[in-house]
């Protein structure tokens, strides 16, 4: 049994030396992340709006907690709670109140770091500002989406859809990675993300497209087949942004509150622009 153990712990190792991440914390975490999202949606998808408000508070808190610098300060409570209006906003009123609510947290941040920086006598900058308003616009906003796709009728199962052809996007990119992982596609962005990752992640993706067609949303599998391929293709946009915004700020991960997976904002880098395509999807052939 002891042999057994640690042929288990050296896989493990190579593992986490060749993907920078520990591979069971990652697939226990994930396995109970996924577990609450299906239950979210299925039992009553009222519950997906607490659920959504843990993965956009953190994301958001972290995003504008990396993004403060000696030269830039991004306040990170009104930014949380105009990321936390947007919730309700629009799951309830749709695309209107996510634009509204956008525009009105923008407007909240700008007057609360204004206060603020008048009290510690010292200006708002051009940075601050901007900083503030993409974070908003980056997290909070783009997943909303998914808010509104879910308050559809039926669209608990598009949302559960989406994310298994995401997830699929994930597993096919990290499988195949790492068997077959040799050609480098963006080495200064995303050194451990390679061309035959990309490729497997392509099949996940165009399988779990056709699958997800015709089981769970009832449209053609040839609809399957475009949802998959426009999935893969934003989410691996998704990825290779937020890789390149950490890199920027200097840092690996957004935070350490996922074993395995680094934060929360590292769970959304694919989910992201995704929801946007899907929620499009959805209104149109839903």
């Amino acid at each position: 049994m002891s042999e057994l153990e640690d042929a288990i712990r050296d896989a493990g190792a190579v593992i986490e030396a060749r993907t920078g991440r520990n591979l069971v914390a990652a697939v226990l975490i994930g396995c109970a992340l996924g577990a609450l999202f299906i239950l979210s949606l299925v039992l009553d998808k009222h519950w997906f709006m607490p659920f959504m408000a843990v993965f956009i508070g953190f994301g958001t808190w972290e995003l504008a907690t990396i993004s403060r610098t000696a030269t830039r300060h991004v306040p990170r409570i009104p930014i949380l709670l105009a990321a936390l209006a947007m919730i309700p906003a629009a799951f309830y009123f749709g695309a209107l109140g996510q634009i509204l609510t956008l525009a009105g947290g923008i407007a909240f941040v700008v007057v609360w770091h204004t206060v603020q920086r008048w009290f510690s006598r010292s200006q708002v900058t051009e940075r601050d500002v901007i900083m503030s308003a993409l974070t908003l616009a980056y997290v909070p906003f783009l997943a909303s989406f998914a808010l509104i796709m879910a308050a559809r009728d039926g669209g608990e199962y598009w949302t559960l859809g989406t994310m298994i052809i995401i997830a699929s996007i994930d597993t096919g990119a990290y499988a195949t990675g790492l068997l077959f992982g040799k050609t480098p596609m963006a080495p200064k962005i995303s050194p451990k993300k390679t061309w035959e990752g990309f490729a497997g992640s392509v099949v996940f993706a165009l399988t779990a497209g056709v699958i997800i067609a015709l089981t769970a949303v009832h449209i053609d599998w040839w609809w399957g087949l475009l949802f998959g391929a426009i999935l893969v293709a934003t989410a691996t946009v998704g990825d290779l942004i937020e890789s390149l915004m950490k890199r920027e700020l200097g840092t690996k991960d957004a935070s350490h509150f996922l074993p395995g997976h680094g934060g929360f904002l590292d769970r959304l880098d694919s989910v992201l622009p995704s929801m946007f395509v899907a929620s499009v999807f959805a209104s149109l052939l839903g």
